[in-house]
């Protein structure tokens, strides 16, 4: 049963979500970014956007990715990102081993996330946008 699994703290794992100036305009993704010194093992990461537009209640789809292994010190792109979810809270959950040890995480980005003041270099991927460690 999940109460019997021992879920450690994460740590050293982030999501981005960022920009990039490509020929046809500027387009977003998420990224995973994994600053540990040990590679991360079966990345499995939800995501699910959900919170109100205009006053009605609105939903996305959840979209699930898989990853067999993520290196040390690596990034990988998880999926691409409409600018239009953006109004609403984007969660994103992360489960993932390390050696035989499984790590869970949830990553909220809520709708103010996204205003211009919060969008920042992120080193990591030398792009722009919002980090969530």
């Amino acid at each position: 049963m999940k109460k019997d699994i021992d879920f450690s703290p994460v740590t050293g794992v982030k999501l981005a979500i960022a920009k990039e100036e490509t020929s046809t305009g500027t387009e977003w993704a998420v990224y995973i970014i994994n600053l540990n010194l040990i590679e991360l093992k079966n990345v499995m990461i939800t995501s699910k956007g959900y919170g109100e537009i205009n006053g009605e209640s609105k939903k996305t789809s959840v979209l699930r990715h898989m990853i067999d292994e993520l290196g040390e010190q690596a990034v990988a792109k998880v999926e691409a990102i409409d600018p239009a979810v953006f109004v609403l809270t984007n969660e994103f959950w992360v489960s993932y081993y390390i050696m035989d040890q499984i790590f869970d995480k949830k990553f909220i980005f809520t709708s103010g996330s996204f205003d211009s003041g919060f969008i920042k270099m992120i080193p990591e991927i030398g792009l722009e946008g919002v980090l969530h460690a």
